[in-house]
């Protein structure tokens, strides 16, 4: 099959994220996570197709295995003071993100200086991964059985606390050595073991809510998505109740970590292969603006019925103005020429050429030209494409009526809007009451 560029990623995007559908049965956050992780965009040529490969692999899944959540849990309603909970324990979720990020890359900065070939480094790796499971098994493999363990509350806090340090300590060790691992289950048994060992010590709530919060905290603020990471919490659980301790304690987290981290773990290893990585999204500027918003109305013309002599004297000798003109005739646009068109219509064709009607020698070319309604952006990809600097505006397709003319120059204008709405500090007026005059009686 041939696909674009484009289209191969939303492909490889697709079969991610049903695959992660299949897997954990959360088609919703799996699309989540596609367009705030691993599309960067949200547009319907993308999101239709990953959306509808997360739809079929939950039907396949469903009557394949149920439709039943992979960890069911149930909390109690939590309560006003859970709020006081949630920010702690998002402030240490987004602590423990931000520090496995930054020792994850630490560390891999530490593998390339030893004086080995980097074939040993998974060897390296792979011993310490040993040693941890030594001390601690469970933090060896994907360990779901250890992850729906500690959110039911089924593993002692010392036991908790353990499995977190051993399994922060092999799992950094082995990515950084460039051994084989995953980031998903890892993050989930970090951030629930965070929260079984904060469980015991936050006020409001009953402890088996929080280390369902603190995973999905620990993973929202690690992968920088957030969204992904609440939705994907209920999907796992289909507590309803924790609904909004999950989104207060996840949020605190990713914005912890957004001001603490530059990328997030999964980005900055492609940032450092030179690509850069968006972090936010919004609206292209030129994509909210038109056409007729930003083009000159007075537009200098050429009249089609002028020679090429004529033109090459009066528009492109020492007092030219513009490096190109609309040629125009009664109005309606033939086509747009500069100095090289021109020298090139006198080079390539007979002699008399210079003779001859700009108008007829351009019949033969259709003209390129925007139209009013049409978005910056899409002109500006026009410019880009035809390598050109500027675009004649025409009222329709069809009459080809010169009513303006675009340029890159103009195409600045949106840019600069969005700047002025972005930075640009208004004061309001202050309204200064003044008080009542009272009115006393004159003194006899």
């Amino acid at each position: 099959m041939k696909v674009t560029s484009a289209e191969r990623k939303t492909l490889l995007v697709a079969g991610a994220a049903a695959g992660m559908t299949a897997v954990f049965g959360t088609p919703v956050a799996a699309v989540l996570l596609a367009v705030e992780l691993l599309l960067f965009e949200w547009r319907p040529r993308s999101f239709l197709p990953v959306a509808l490969a997360c739809a079929v692999a939950g039907f396949a899944r469903a009557a394949l295995f149920g439709t039943g959540p992979l960890f069911p849990l149930e909390t109690a309603p939590p309560g006003a003071l859970s709020l006081v909970s949630c920010v702690i324990a998002g402030l240490m979720s987004g602590a423990l993100a931000s520090g496995l990020s930054a020792t994850l890359y630490k560390t891999e900065d530490l593998f390339g200086k030893l004086p080995i070939h980097w074939m040993w480094w998974p060897a390296l790796g792979g011993l310490v991964v040993g040693i941890g499971g030594f001390l601690e098994p469970r933090a060896l493999g994907v360990g779901y059985d250890v992850i729906g363990d500690l959110l039911h509350q089924h593993i002692a806090i010392q036991i908790a606390l353990a499995i977190l340090i051993v399994k922060a300590v092999i799992w950094v060790v082995a990515l950084g050595s460039g051994t084989s691992g995953g980031v998903l289950a890892p993050l989930l048994m970090l951030g629930a073991g965070l929260g079984v060992v904060l469980g015991h010590v936050l006020p409001g709530g009953e402890p088996a809510l929080w280390p369902l919060v603190c995973m999905a905290a620990t993973l929202g603020a690690t992968l920088g998505a957030p969204l992904t990471a609440i939705v994907f919490a209920f999907g796992l659980t289909h507590d309803s109740n924790a609904l909004l301790p999950l989104l207060a304690a996840t949020l605190i987290a990713h914005g912890f970590a957004t001001v603490v981290m530059k990328r997030s773990i999964m980005t900055e290893k492609i940032a450092r292969r030179g690509y850069h990585i968006y972090r936010e999204y919004g609206v292209d500027p030129l994509e909210r603006h038109h056409v007729d918003e930003v083009m000159s109305r007075a537009v200098e013309t050429i009249d089609g019925d002028m020679s090429v002599r004529e033109v090459l004297a009066t528009y492109f000798g020492t007092t030219q103005t513009h490096r190109a003109y609309p040629v125009v005739r009664q109005g309606v646009l033939a086509g747009v020429v500069d100095r090289a068109v021109l020298e090139k219509m006198r080079d390539d064709a007979p002699n008399g050429t210079l003779d001859s009607r700009l108008y007829d020698m351009l019949q033969h070319r259709a003209p390129t030209f925007a139209l009013p309604g049409e978005t910056c952006r899409l002109v500006a990809t026009r410019l880009a494409v035809h390598g050109l600097e500027r675009l004649p505006v025409v009222a329709n397709s069809n009459t080809l009526q010169l009513v303006g003319i675009v340029s890159r120059s103009d195409l600045v204008k949106p840019s600069l809007a969005h700047f002025d709405e972005e930075h640009k500090k208004e004061r309001f007026r202050r309204l200064r009451l003044q008080p009542a005059k009272r009115h006393f009686p004159p003194v006899p």
